[in-house]
């Protein structure tokens, strides 16, 4: 599962390159595509949501962190 293979880089020596880090197959159970069960608290909830909400419904003209663009398109 965890292939580490070194190749050559351009100016460097050789580098590890990583390989496959997931495990084959789908995810079963009832708690599949659930987000919620993930935080242990309502203020934890709402937090990830408000964030959530600020990348969808933001204007275009402004960005978040590296979507950001010095010059608009």
């Amino acid at each position: 599962m965890n292939e580490i293979t070194k190749n050559k880089a351009p100016n460097r020596q050789e580098v590890e390159i990583l390989g496959a880090t997931y495990e084959k197959g789908t995810p079963q159970g009832e708690a599949m595509g659930r987000w919620n069960h993930k935080f242990s608290s309502r203020a934890e909830n709402l937090k990830y949501l408000q964030t959530a909400q600020r990348y969808f419904y933001s204007p275009a003209s402004e960005g978040f962190g590296s979507e950001k663009r010095k010059n608009p398109a």
